[in-house]
């Protein structure tokens, strides 16, 4: 029954929409406090923060799925603009994003950082009746999964940037922890060790959740996540994604 109503719901230009925007803003607003972050310690990111704000608020009135991805993607470039100013490290020099293969370190860490982060979303959702092929943001394909990608968006600014920004600033991954591969720069098996355990780390790590009042653990609250996104598809609450309050 669940994944008769996400077929509805994606099927729905409007439900699909509302959905899909929800992901957007909550991707948006978790970028924005990490920039906060590194704003209230010195760094200088006030032009990525002020592009974000107001591209944020063309989210609502996007039209088209279409729309909606564009609007992402610049929010994703300004937020990248500032990460040479956060890590501030001439060994990790980065100039934007560059997928398959990844041309320099910072990439192969955001690369090796989402698989991991679309694989806990994948498990999780493993766990719920929802199914993972279905997706809202990202196309439906039902050759492969996007659901897993749709929730990750909520929880990679939060998770795999600021795990990155943490190993680098604490000096744990260096370049010798990196090799040339295809024409790209891959972690070798001592870096992925470094990323992995802290990843494992951060998982485990528990917040104070304000709406139920006791603490969770990052694993949970990816199935939490879902758990009100089941709500939503189910016409019981509309769905809000997570927002980080540190």
């Amino acid at each position: 029954y669940m994944i008769l109503r996400q077929a509805e719901h994606y099927l729905d230009v409007e439900r699909r929409l509302l959905i899909a925007k929800a992901i957007v803003q909550g991707a948006a607003a978790n970028i924005q406090s990490v920039l906060k972050y590194y704003l209230n310690r010195g760094k200088d990111v006030n032009d990525p923060f002020d592009s974000i704000a107001s591209l944020k608020e063309r989210i609502s009135s996007a039209q088209t799925i279409e729309v909606l991805m564009a609007i992402e993607g610049n929010i994703r470039d300004a937020y990248y603009s500032a990460f040479n100013t956060i890590i501030d490290n001439e060994e990790f020099h980065f100039d934007g994003r560059s997928r398959r293969p990844p041309r320099d370190r910072v990439n192969a860490l955001i690369s090796f950082g989402n698989t991991l982060a679309y694989n806990a979303c994948l498990s999780e959702i493993y766990r719920t009746h929802l199914d993972p092929r279905i997706s809202f943001l990202h196309t439906t394909n039902f050759r492969r999964f996007g659901l897993n990608l749709d929730i990750a968006e909520v929880f990679k600014p939060i998770l795999v940037d600021r795990i990155i920004f943490y190993l680098l600033s604490h000096n744990m991954l260096r370049a010798s922890h990196f090799e040339s591969k295809l024409s790209g720069i891959l972690l070798n098996d001592k870096g992925r060790q470094v990323f992995v355990s802290e990843w494992e780390n951060r998982l485990r790590t528990t917040i104070k959740h304000r709406n139920i009042g006791r603490e969770v653990s990052y694993r949970r609250l990816i199935r939490l996540e879902l758990y009100k996104l089941e709500k939503h598809l189910m016409g019981e609450q509309e769905y809000k994604p997570f927002i980080s309050q540190w």
